[in-house]
């Protein structure tokens, strides 16, 4: 009864902060403008950081540091993944990000910080259900899970938020890229009948 009203709760979340694709994941995927006004939203963020230093002595520094996973993309390996791989790969990076900070969460007691982190996780939770309610239905082979590695540790909020946005801006960017031909082709077919 208890995961059931968390489960709730958490959609409610979701759906209350992504107006852009009004609970349609084909709008996310096809529409590059839907993606670029989510990632606005890390850019405000790191503006918030700014902004709220001067205010909150210590606001960028994290203690514990964030353990951060591989952002960028090896092109070649990327190449030769197939969709299924690259969702999981994307999945497991965005969860990676998601423990870290819920990790340094509870251990920070800034409030200024603890607000901007909240916000982050709320982000990152939005991703993470978008791309794990993904369904690729071209692989028929289910491949083995990929571990997602971690690439370094961050102790300052600003370089999380940045390396953050290049997730978006990479892996992410290039799996909805992959997946134009798969469900963007495929939308517009039903929605023209």
């Amino acid at each position: 009864m208890a995961y059931s009203r968390l489960l709730l709760l958490l959609i409610g979340v979701i759906s209350s902060h992504l107006p852009e694709i009004q609970a349609r994941p084909a709008d996310f995927w096809c529409n590059s403008q839907a993606r670029k006004n989510m990632g606005n939203k890390i850019e405000g963020l790191k503006k918030d950081t700014v902004k709220n230093h001067a205010d909150c002595v210590g606001s960028d520094l994290l203690s514990p540091p964030v353990q951060i996973p591989c952002v960028w993309i090896h092109v070649a390996e990327w190449a030769n993944k197939t969709l299924q791989q690259k969702r999981e790969e994307v999945v497991g990076t965005l969860q990676m990000f998601q423990d870290g900070i819920l990790r340094v969460m509870n251990e920070t007691r800034l409030q200024c910080q603890m607000s901007l982190l909240r916000e982050l996780g709320h982000h990152i939770s939005n991703y993470l259900a978008i791309v794990s309610r993904l369904q690729i239905q071209e692989d028929l082979v289910i491949p083995p899970d990929s571990t997602v590695q971690s690439c370094s540790s961050q102790t300052s909020l600003n370089q999380v938020l940045e390396l953050f946005r290049m997730l978006l801006k990479g892996k992410l960017e290039r799996l909805a890229i992959d997946l134009q031909d798969n469900i963007c082709r495929a939308e517009h077919r039903t929605t023209a009948q």
